[in-house]
C-alpha cells in the first residue's frame, strides 16, 4: 500500500510539534505510566539476565567469528524477544494508551479494552520477532573464518546506513506523527467499542510504530540481539521520538549518525567488532 498522497508531510511537520500528553489529566498518565512502567522494569530484569546468561543470545553481525548463536528453540527465543519488547516499547507507547483509556472510560468502558488494545500492540512486536529468529538460525551455519571476511561488514555497513537513511523517509514521517498525535490516531481507528475493536486499534497503532521503528531495531542486528547498551540507547531515541516535545528532531540527528556510522564501518571494517563490543578473535576471547 502506497503512503497517503496529498499534504501528509505537512501534516507531519505540524502534529509532530504537538506535545503528545499534553491533553492528558495527570491521573491518568500516572496510572498508565505505572502499569506500562511496572511491565516494562519485569521486561528489563528478564532481558539483562537472559543477556548475561546465554552470551550466544547477544549475537549479531558484529559477533560472527567471535560469539556464535548458541542453539535456542523457536518458542524460547520468541519468548525472550516478546520481553525486550516490552521492555523496550512499553514505555513508548505511554501517551497511546493513556489517550485510548482516556478514551474508553468516558465511554462508560472498563479497563479491559485498554489491555485488549496493549495486547494488539505487543501481538505485532512479538511476530516479528520471526525474522531475528531466522537470522539467528543462519548464522548457526556460518564459520569461525566468516568474522575475517569482507562481506560482514560491508553487510553491517549498510544496514546501519540504511538505517540511517529510512529516518528522512516520509514513511518514517507518516508513522511517527500517527505515534505522536494519539487522539487523532484514535478517532481515525475507531472500530467500535469493546475488546475486539480495542485489539483491532491496537495492532493498527502496532503497525504504524513498527513502521516508525523498525529501521532502528534492525541495528541489533549488526551490534547483537541483546546488546544491552545498545538496546538502552535505542529505547531511549524511541522514547523521545515519542514523548519528547521535540521528539521530531530525533531522528534527522540519529539517521545522520548512523549513515556516518555505516559508511565509518564500510571504510574501516575493524570498526564493526567496536562498536558491537565484540572480543577480537586473535584473543581467543569470547
Amino acid at each position: 500500500m502506497s503512503p497517503p498522497q496529498g499534504s501528509d508531510q505537512g501534516f507531519a511537520a505540524r502534529d509532530s510539534n504537538v506535545d503528545p500528553l499534553a491533553s492528558l489529566s495527570r491521573r491518568v498518565i500516572l496510572v498508565v505510566t505505572g502499569w506500562l512502567l511496572a511491565c516494562a522494569a519485569v521486561g528489563w530484569v528478564a532481558t539483562a539476565r537472559q543477556a548475561t546468561t546465554m552470551a550466544g543470545m547477544t549475537s549479531g553481525l558484529g559477533q560472527v567469528g567471535t560469539g556464535m548463536p548458541v542453539a535456542i528453540a523457536a518458542p524460547v527465543f520468541l519468548a525472550m524477544w516478546v520481553g525486550m519488547m516490552v521492555a523496550m516499547m512499553f514505555p513508548t507507547a505511554v501517551p497511546m494508551v493513556a489517550m485510548h483509556y482516556t478514551v474508553v472510560r468516558r465511554r462508560g468502558q472498563g479497563a479491559f479494552a485498554t489491555v485488549a488494545f496493549v495486547a494488539g500492540y505487543l501481538l505485532v512486536w512479538s511476530m516479528i520477532g520471526v525474522l531475528p529468529l531466522l537470522m539467528l538460525l543462519g548464522f548457526r551455519h556460518l564459520s569461525a573464518s566468516a568474522g575475517q571476511s569482507r562481506w560482514l561488514p560491508t553487510l553491517a555497513g549498510a544496514v546501519l546506513m540504511i538505517a540511517g537513511f529510512y529516518q528522512f523517509s516520509r514513511w518514517k514521517w507518516i508513522c511517527l506523527r500517527h505515534c505522536r498525535s494519539p487522539l487523532a490516531f484514535l478517532m481515525r481507528h475507531n472500530f467500535g467499542g469493546g475488546a475486539r475493536a480495542a485489539l483491532r486499534s491496537g495492532l493498527s497503532h502496532g503497525a504504524y510504530c513498527l513502521g516508525c521503528c523498525w529501521a532502528l531495531m534492525s541495528v541489533l542486528l549488526v551490534v547483537g540481539l541483546m546488546n544491552l547498551i545498545w538496546m538502552v540507547g535505542l529505547s531511549l531515541v524511541f522514547l523521545g521520538e515519542k514523548c519528547w516535545h521535540h521528539g521530531q528532531v530525533l531522528p534527522r540527528i540519529v539517521g545522520t549518525g548512523l549513515a556516518l556510522l555505516g559508511a565509518a564501518v564500510l571504510v574501516y571494517p575493524s570498526l564493526l567488532g567496536l562498536i558491537a563490543g565484540a572480543p577480537s578473535p586473535t584473543t581467543g576471547g569470547m
